[in-house]
C-alpha cells in the first residue's frame, strides 16, 4: 500500500482542523479524509512535529462527531471485544499486521524518526489500544486497509457518508 494522494493543505483546512481540535493544528502534511461536506475528517501529520517532538500518529482523526463516537465505543468496551477477535481470528491478525506495515510505510514517506521506528498507532499490530487512531487509518486508507478500524466504523453511529459537522457552512 502507498500513501493515498493527499490534497494540498489550504489555510482554511488548518483553520477548520484547529477549531475541531480546539487547539492549533500542528505538523499537518495532508488532508487524508474529508466529510461529505468537505471539512477535514482525518489529517496526515508529520512524524516529527515542528517543535521537534516525535509523533507516531500519522493518521489523526479530527472530526468532532467521529472522535466522540470512537470515545463512546471505547467506553462501551468495544476494544475488549475487538481484542478478543484479534486473538481468535488468524485472518484478522494477518490483516492487522498488514495495516501496521502499511501505516509505517505511509508515515516513512514523510521522514525517518528513530524514536518511533516500528511504532504505528492504535496498538497495531498486536493490541487494540485506540479506536480513534484505527478509525482514522481506516478512513484515510479506505475499506479493507485496517480490519479493526473498519469494524469500529461499522459499529459506529457516526458515518462518513452523512455530514455531522457543527458548522457545515464552514466547509473547506
Amino acid at each position: 500500500m502507498t500513501t493515498p494522494p493527499f490534497e494540498p493543505v489550504r489555510p482554511v483546512d488548518l483553520e477548520v482542523v484547529s477549531a475541531q481540535l480546539q487547539r492549533e493544528a500542528r505538523g499537518v502534511v495532508g488532508i487524508a479524509a474529508r466529510c461529505v461536506c468537505g471539512n477535514p475528517t482525518v489529517v496526515a501529520t508529520a512524524p516529527r512535529l515542528p517543535d521537534g517532538s516525535p509523533f507516531p500518529t500519522f493518521y489523526y482523526l479530527t472530526h468532532p462527531a467521529a472522535t466522540a463516537e470512537m470515545s463512546r465505543l471505547e467506553a462501551n468496551q468495544l476494544m475488549l471485544e475487538l481484542a478478543a477477535l484479534l486473538e481468535a481470528d488468524e485472518d484478522v491478525r494477518a490483516g492487522y499486521l498488514r495495516a501496521h506495515e502499511a501505516y509505517l510505510a505511509d508515515r516513512a514517506q514523510f521522514g525517518d524518526v528513530p524514536e518511533i521506528a516500528g511504532i504505528s498507532a492504535g496498538g497495531m499490530p498486536t493490541r487494540v489500544k485506540c479506536l480513534h487512531a484505527l478509525a482514522g487509518h481506516a478512513l484515510a486508507a479506505g475499506p479493507g486497509a485496517n480490519p479493526i478500524g473498519d469494524l469500529a466504523l461499522e459499529r459506529s453511529a457516526w458515518s462518513p457518508e452523512r455530514c455531522a459537522c457543527e458548522d457545515p457552512g464552514a466547509a473547506a
